[in-house]
């Protein structure tokens, strides 16, 4: 297990202040520290290993160590609380173009964080607003796993499983820090549109895609219609209502 050159991507991000731990809690957790201290926007914190990570709807995020990019991003922009969702899904666009420009593999992205490559999970954001009005964008990035535990084995992948290459993490997150600010600039300067646009035609699960979307006590399921202007999905019920989900895990159902 390598350590990550830390040298080598603070001289490619010479602007940006990076923070990077052998062993955390979360990468969250300390971001939200140092925003509430009053970091400058674009800090990053990262960890070869955290013992907490944190993932959607309150679950934890496999961090096994110096194998997968553990990041938090701080970041300081003029949206509302409502422009969240759409944030979420400009960051997906990021690490998926990261993973992409890096590996040359194809990326599909699953409403609303989830990264996949051959249908699995290789990458999830995490998107939390603090009181300060900061946000800290957490993305985790399976790269070089070449196992995960039994209950995560069918549905998750990493980068080294999906190509059986060994990839350095440190021309990754050059890229990805680089794609962050590529779309978030996209969305400060050209609007929500252009992203809900640029994530609809990157997903292969925003249109006329048989899903289920679990919400805790219970299951719904239909044909995906696209996003509504705020970047919630629309899906159309069996019974042919339409159905505005907000949160939820999404998964395929067959056709």
């Amino acid at each position: 297990m390598i350590s990550l050159d830390l040298e080598r991507v603070r001289a490619a991000c010479p602007e940006r202040l990076i923070l990077w731990r052998e062993t955390t809690g979360s990468t969250m957790t300390e971001a939200a520290r140092l925003a509430a201290e009053g970091c400058p926007s674009g800090t990053v914190v990262g960890a070869d290993e955290q013992t907490a990570g944190q993932g959607r709807l309150g679950r934890s995020w496999h961090s096994e160590k110096a194998t997968g990019l553990y990041v938090s991003i701080v970041l300081r922009l003029p949206l509302e609380p409502v422009g969240l969702p759409v944030l979420t899904l400009a960051l997906g666009l990021a690490a998926a173009e990261a993973i992409t420009r890096v590996t040359g593999i194809p990326c599909d992205l699953r409403w609303p964080n989830d990264v996949l490559v051959g249908g699995k999970k290789c990458a999830g954001i995490l998107v939390q607003l603090l009181d300060q009005g900061a946000v800290v964008a957490g993305i985790g990035i399976n790269v070089n796993q070449t196992r995960f535990p039994p209950e995560l084995e069918p549905i998750a992948t990493s980068l080294r499983l999906a190509t059986g290459r060994e990839y350095s993490r440190e021309p990754l997150l050059i890229a990805l820090l680089a794609a962050v600010d590529s779309f978030v600039k996209i969305l400060l300067d050209e609007g929500p549109e252009t992203i809900l646009r640029l994530f609809s035609q990157a997903s292969s699960y925003v249109v006329n895609r048989r899903v289920a979307v679990d919400q805790g006590e219970r299951t719904l399921t239909g044909v995906t219609e696209g996003l509504d202007p705020s970047g919630f999905l629309i899906l159309r019920r069996e019974d042919g209502t339409r159905t505005l989900i907000v949160a939820g895990g999404v998964r395929p159902l067959p056709e």
